[in-house]
């Protein structure tokens, strides 16, 4: 089956940038791209969508916890009807930008410890999955397969993406590593054989070294990733070489 790659984009403030989006936008897929919540502010979001239809990449909404301090990788913890309203918000301020550029968000995908925190908790899954179902039920959603959010899209009716990724290791229990743990964060040759192991096998090398099964339609490698550029440029080309289709899901 065709394989996507995607990569959280327009991650910067003002005139604080993260990344090389536009080196990214011509070789991934489908765009991860920050609501201005965790990161990311109009005119960045105008730009990256712009670069995103311009390129042929699908959009999707990087939703978050309203923290640009902490880059959206603090949990905060939230009235479940509170995150609902903000994540409609941060779907419905991205999609304006991508219909001025021609297209329109295709998926939404949370961002940092909102991930992991849907991912565990199916009050905050389902205010995710309602907001998206408000905006637009075509829309899909991104995230860890086996998870609260994979149950709720299937409750509501939502098309479900299961994420792997190429640059984070993962614990034995099939997440995500932590941060603040050692290795969590992958080198460049590790990072391209963890794609290719996750697009041929479904299955990854745990931070205890067993093997973990991943379900994954769609690969990620984080923008603010050392050398990201290159390392989905590898990864690209490595899948190519072991002959596997590479296409966005939306």
């Amino acid at each position: 089956m065709p394989l996507d790659l995607n990569s959280d984009l327009g991650e910067g403030f003002g005139a604080w940038t993260m990344g090389d989006d536009a080196a990214m936008l011509d070789i991934v897929t489908s765009a991860n791209i920050a609501c201005g919540f965790h990161a990311g502010d109009p005119s960045i979001m105008r730009r990256t969508c712009g670069l995103a239809v311009e390129k042929g990449v699908r959009i999707g909404a990087q939703v978050g916890y309203r923290d640009p301090a902490g880059f959206g990788r603090r949990a905060i913890a939230m009235d479940p009807g509170e995150l609902r309203d903000e994540t409609l918000y941060q779907i419905g301020s991205l999609d304006a930008f991508a219909r001025a550029a021609g297209d329109r968000v295709r998926y939404v995908k949370p961002h940092g410890a909102l991930y992991h925190s849907a991912a565990k908790d199916r009050e905050y899954a389902d205010a995710v999955i309602a907001a998206l179902v408000e905006y637009d039920p075509r829309l899909a959603l991104l995230g860890p397969a086996g998870s609260a959010l994979e149950d709720a899209a299937v409750d509501f009716g939502v098309r479900f993406v299961g994420e792997g990724f190429a640059d984070r290791a993962y614990t034995p229990g099939g997440m995500l590593a932590p941060r603040g743990v050692p290795g969590a964060v992958l080198p460049e040759n590790d990072a391209v054989a963890q794609a290719v192991s996750l697009a041929l096998t479904g299955r990854v090398r745990s931070v205890d070294g067993g093997k973990v099964k991943v379900v994954a339609q769609s690969i990620c490698v984080h923008g603010d990733t050392p050398a990201a550029v290159e390392m989905v440029r590898r990864i690209r080309l490595s899948l190519d070489d072991a002959g596997v289709p590479i296409e966005s899901f939306a």
